[in-house]
């Protein structure tokens, strides 16, 4: 019997320790949520139909190409004018709190 409860706990606990985890936004979310709204407004000028998504997914990271040792870390937002949606990937280089933009893509997400 205590070897189940213990179990049980135990798996609790984990269940609780991967929802923290998947709650915390990725370090620099913030910053590249308004990067994304600078983007879209520099491709497309002043629109007050641009909206950018709060949500930020963190992707594998990159090599710094000048750099080997370095790594670069790329988050994931979305946003959209009207009816067209953009993803874009801002490509930082985190240094302590410090989140350095190295380069930024913007891709329409359509079928043509």
């Amino acid at each position: 019997m205590k070897t189940s409860i213990r179990s049980l706990v135990l798996a609790a606990l984990c269940a609780a320790a991967g929802l923290a985890n998947a709650a915390s936004p990725p370090q620099c979310a913030g910053e590249a949520v308004a990067r994304a709204k600078k983007l879209l407004t520099f491709h497309f000028g002043e629109d007050d139909r641009i909206q950018v998504s709060s949500d930020v997914k963190e992707l594998p990271s990159l090599r710094n190409p000048a750099n080997k040792k370095q790594q670069f870390k790329v988050l994931e937002v979305w946003g959209s004018i009207y009816k067209g949606n953009y993803r874009m990937r801002l490509i930082y280089l985190v240094s302590g709190n410090d989140c350095t933009l190295m380069g930024q893509e913007i891709l329409e997400y359509a079928s043509l």
